[in-house]
């Protein structure tokens, strides 16, 4: 028998440096990943978003006031400056006798449109009912509730109660809550549906966990049971520490 069949000779293993290495480098690029995918896809995001603005807004600053005409590099964000400015001198000059007679001026002519009119208004109702019920309990709480069908239950988010002809006619089944339902992953679309309030689950956590949980489709779980702020307060410092 040879040597090298003998099997009472011990086998040397060789260490796997190279795959250590290699997995050493996967791992370093995952964790890459992890920091660098949301730091660059929102900074994306608001360049994006600011140039919009300025691409909008600078056309109708005149060439005198506008930076970009005289400084040697192009700031974006100049646009954000100058909208929000004129809006802040919209709302003040709607304060005064003069502006509110204007505004109503406007508001007569935009009603004799017959499509213009319904698009104004709607909007106009949206953006005042969210004004008006700041600082309420309006879209502040999550629940949970069975959508499609009985047995499979969805996240959404408590708008305010059902008042209005829908709650008249359907007093007979209770209470009912507005409900918004948001698809997955884009929260920003979803279904306005009206359920009996003893039909609906609270749920304790903030409405920023739940949409996260909506938009990942359920890979990020908020913590349970609640972290207290010192418990966030650590979190936060570590995971600082480790980015660092």
């Amino acid at each position: 028998m040879s040597p090298d069949n003998d099997p009472s000779r011990p086998v040397l293993l060789k260490p796997a440096r190279r795959s250590a290495f290699w997995q050493r480098l996967r791992n370093n690029f995952l964790t890459g990943v992890v920091i660098f995918a949301p730091i660059s896809i929102t900074i994306y995001l608001v360049w994006l978003f600011l140039n919009f603005v300025d691409s909008w807004v600078l056309n109708y600053v005149p060439k005198a006031y506008n930076p970009s005409e005289y400084l040697p590099i192009s700031i974006p964000g100049i646009g954000v400056v100058f909208f929000f400015f004129f809006v802040a001198a919209l709302g003040a000059l709607t304060k005064g006798f003069f502006g509110r007679q204007l505004f109503r001026f406007g508001e007569n002519i935009v009603d004799r449109m017959p499509v213009v009119r319904s698009i104004y208004t709607t909007l106009k109702q949206i953006v005042e009912t969210i004004f008006a019920r700041q600082g309420q309990d309006s879209f502040d709480q999550v629940c949970l509730v069975e959508y499609p069908r009985r047995g499979i239950w969805a996240v959404a988010f408590v708008t305010t109660e059902t008042s209005g002809e829908i709650a008249d006619k359907k007093s007979a089944e209770g209470r009912l809550v507005s409900i918004f339902l948001p698809t997955t992953p884009n929260p920003t679309s979803g279904f306005l549906l009206f359920v009996p309030k003893d039909d609906v689950t609270l749920l304790d956590m903030s409405v920023e966990d739940a949409a996260k949980q909506v938009i990942s489709a359920g890979l990020v779980t908020p913590p349970w049971p609640p972290l207290t702020r010192e418990q966030k307060e650590v979190l936060e410092r570590e995971q600082r520490r480790i980015k660092t």
